[in-house]
């Protein structure tokens, strides 16, 4: 049931990986509107906790369609059942911390543990590196599980502290190789994968929160009077999507799929900057839907905690996470997005003196610049190296 992978060949994602990711769409609207609803301190930290659940449930699938094939038959009902399992998870989102958080555990544990003895039975037992790390999976999941169903059936704060036990548990395994008494810690060769396909399916991710963002968004401002204000807030946080999908898509996506196709380590680089770096930028897409969401309803007057923090925020964590990402491809750090990040904490710093719309309007010219002074520094390096080999030549040549 494993796909096939041919040196250098980029594997599609497939018609029913698409249909999968249906479900975290609304997975992802499900968060946003939960944080929205409670923007406090603890409901902060409970959204975060729900939205590394949701990424942690996505990205775990991904890998494993990136080592069995979604065309097999047997494989896309595994995906079937991964989406039912998921729209239990996302319906019982908004109460998870209240009257439905044994039915959010049943549903994470039952996917996170399934779809791991489901690709332990179908592997071969010639391939003993594979089946080796679907154990150590196995074990470390089936470890969660115990605090995910007990946090389930806790009240209060003793869920929340349950549930964030479970969560380390997963986030730290991946770190330690998922290291188990008897079999050790798998190697970083034993992870080999389909690097463009890995790459292909986060960009996907993003896409799906942005769209959430622009959706929650246009639902938002066709409920309201269309005032001069409420229109040039949406502009406004129509522009900074775009924004962000321009920061994102032009040329660091690109770079991404190409490096890790070319990588004689792909397992490790897919840990760092596909599992891990690209919480951040999700996180921050997510926040930033918050912060349309309130600055349509409230244009005006002055901005309050929650406004500053979440129009602000949004777009930090998501440089924060673009800056790492790029680092990781290239090498080096993107001095339009260091300095976009100072600029958002000046911008917080003096946040509350400014309107909601104000601080919006900042915040999405600044996405602005930071996406046109990429682009131009990238091109401008392109040209740099195009004319070395020229003049390099040249030089030869008079030689």
């Amino acid at each position: 049931m494993f796909r096939p992978i041919v040196p250098h060949q980029h594997s599609r994602v497939t018609y029913a990986e698409l249909l999968f990711d249906l479900v975290f769409v609304f997975a992802v609207t499900q968060v946003s509107h939960t944080l929205l609803a409670n923007f406090t301190p603890l409901g902060a930290v409970q959204a975060t906790l729900l939205l590394l659940s949701v990424w942690w449930a996505w990205v775990y699938t991904s890998w494993i369609t990136n080592w069995l094939n979604p065309e097999l038959t047997p494989v896309r009902v595994l995906l079937f059942l991964l989406m039912l399992g998921g729209l239990v998870l996302s319906t019982s989102i908004p109460t998870a911390f209240d009257s439905r958080g044994l039915w959010f555990a049943l549903a994470y544990a039952a996917m996170q543990v399934g779809r791991t003895l489901f690709w332990l039975l179908s592997t071969p037992r010639e391939r003993t590196a594979a089946r080796m790390n679907s154990i150590r999976i196995l074990v470390w999941l089936s470890t969660s599980a115990i605090f995910w169903i007990a946090g389930g059936v806790a009240h209060g704060h003793a869920r929340l502290v349950l549930w964030m036990l479970a969560l380390a548990i997963e986030y730290i395994s991946p770190a330690v190789r998922f290291w188990i008494p008897k079999y050790g810690a798998s190697s970083m060769a034993d992870w080999y994968i389909e690097g463009g396909h890995m790459a292909e399916r986060c960009a996907g991710f993003i896409i799906i929160a942005l769209g959430e963002s622009i959706v929650v968004t246009g639902a938002r401002f066709a409920d309201l009077t269309w005032t001069r204000e409420v229109v040039a807030a949406f502009l406004s946080s129509f522009v900074a999507s775009l924004a962000m999908w321009w920061i994102y898509f032009h040329k660091g996506a690109e770079a991404g799929s190409e490096l890790i196709s070319n990588s004689s380590e792909p397992g490790r680089l897919a840990r760092l900057a596909y599992t891990y770096l690209h919480l951040p930028i999700v996180a921050g897409i997510i926040l930033s839907a918050v912060a349309d969401d309130v600055v349509l309803q409230h244009p005006l007057g002055h901005s309050d905690a929650r406004t500053v923090l979440s129009a602000v925020g949004g777009p930090l964590l998501f440089l924060l996470g673009t800056i790492l990402f790029k680092l990781t491809i290239r090498g080096f750090l993107q001095l339009s997005h260091g300095v976009g990040i100072i600029a958002l904490c000046a911008i917080g710093w003096f946040g509350r003196e400014w309107s909601p719309l104000t601080l919006s309007i900042l915040t999405t010219a600044l996405m602005i610049v930071v996406a046109t002074w990429e682009s131009l520094s990238l091109r401008s390096g392109a040209a740099k190296k195009s004319r070395a080999p020229k003049q390099a030549q040249s030089d030869a040549t008079i030689a």
